[in-house]
């Protein structure tokens, strides 16, 4: 039978294979959303933890479709058929949580729950699609749970809310020898809910919990068409986009002595971003530009195994799949991975976490595709093969 020492131990390593996951899914998720923290049996807990992500998407047989604004990244038809397209990033997350009598636990985090960031460069055949993409978030929560007993465990309703930023910047070649920016800024709120039960004595624990939507009303930021003769000139636009929410079941139970077995399913909202389009003020004869996107929702399934060593010792195996955002244009196609974690707690109140994941970025292409009637992506056309992505977590939690 699980017992109490089971899922404070065990579930530390969970949290840390999750984490890891987690930092390659679909759409522009870095870390997402996570309030594991708020569960900690202690009255007082801080965490702080770092994943590092190495995506090596390589994109090939480029062919530059649209000689409007120069053939390759010379203008004349220069530039590499393959290239390096993804950049590595560090995704952090730090939080604390306080247990207030003995009903109620409240935690506040900061993370980075959403990032990209591509860079090919200019010297490819695909310049005018992109040279470089970059978007980062940061993200301030509270979060608060009221529980009561129910049957052999206890029942907790789960709120809170969210504020987010979000920034990022794209160059592309608009013409030969032209460098064309589009740079936007935007923040907004959101809020969660959602309901967990517990039976500790079991290990067992289910909890389903929904994060709203973010609408950036106003995101609002430039282009930059200095380097284009015919325009010559750097103005403001604006326009809006939301962030996604998503909806995330999670169970974990002891399954034997040392044991405990682990799933989620997460859907997200990605869907919604699909073009977004940036104009200056009204009535102004300035050109408009769009990110084309046109993602369809995400889904993550995780499912893995927990085992206690001794009292110091424990760890976790998973296996998880992202299902692709990507439609027809870009390179976010279905990722595999296989995730290890181990936890060393040298006592009671101290968990030194390591987390780590390889997988799979499986093969593709992206091309011209059509959405409402509108193609989008015919500036550049590539394949691009199963490529490796690997990441590492490392996380510190003090309990006091």
């Amino acid at each position: 039978m699980a017992r109490n020492g089971l899922k404070k131990s065990i579930l530390a390593a969970v949290a840390g294979v999750l984490v890891a996951s987690a930092a390659q899914a679909g759409g522009l998720e870095r870390s997402g959303y996570n309030i594991d923290l708020l569960f900690d049996p202690s009255d007082y807990a801080a965490e702080a933890t770092a994943t590092y992500v190495n995506p090596q998407r390589e994109l090939k047989d480029v062919e530059d479709i649209r000689p409007g604004n120069g053939v390759g990244s010379d203008g004349i038809g220069g530039g590499s058929t393959s290239v390096q397209d993804t950049e590595s990033y560090w995704a952090p997350r730090v939080g604390v949580k306080a247990g207030l009598g003995d009903s109620v636990d409240c935690m506040a985090d900061y993370s980075q729950p959403w990032g990209a960031h591509t860079n090919p460069g200019r010297n490819w055949m695909g310049a005018n699609d992109n040279i470089e993409t970059k978007v980062e978030s940061d993200n301030y929560a509270a979060t608060c749970s009221y529980k009561w007993d129910m049957g052999p465990g206890f029942v907790r309703l789960i709120g809170g809310a969210f504020y987010q930023e979000v920034g990022g910047f794209k160059e592309r070649l608009v013409a030969p020898g032209a460098i064309g920016r589009l740079d936007l800024e935007g923040s907004g709120w959101g809020w969660r809910t959602g309901v967990a039960y517990e039976i500790p004595e079991y290990a067992m624990r289910a909890s389903l919990v929904y994060n709203s939507a973010v609408d950036l009303d106003d995101l609002s930021g430039t282009i930059d068409l200095r380097q284009f003769a015919p325009i010559g000139v750097k103005y403001d636009v604006s326009g809006s986009a939301s962030m996604p929410d998503s909806l995330e079941l999670k169970v974990q139970t002891g399954i034997a002595p040392g044991w405990l077995a682990f799933g989620s399913v997460k859907w997200t909202d990605w869907s919604q971003l699909q073009v977004l389009n940036f104009c200056p003020a009204t009535g102004s004869p300035l050109p408009c530009t769009s990110l084309d996107l046109l993602y369809q929702d995400g889904w993550t399934i995780t499912g893995g195994i927990g085992h206690k060593f001794n009292d110091q010792w424990s760890g976790a195996v998973s296996v998880a799949w992202d299902r692709g955002t990507s439609t027809g244009i870009g390179t976010q196609t279905d990722t595999w991975t296989l995730g290890t974690a181990v936890t060393y707690s040298p006592t009671q109140n101290v968990e030194l976490r390591l987390a780590g994941i390889v997988g799979i970025l499986t093969s593709g292409e992206s091309g011209p595709t059509t959405y409402q009637g509108t193609t989008y992506g015919n500036e550049a056309r590539y394949s691009f093969d199963n490529d490796f992505v690997g990441a590492i977590s490392t996380s510190l939690k003090v309990r006091f």
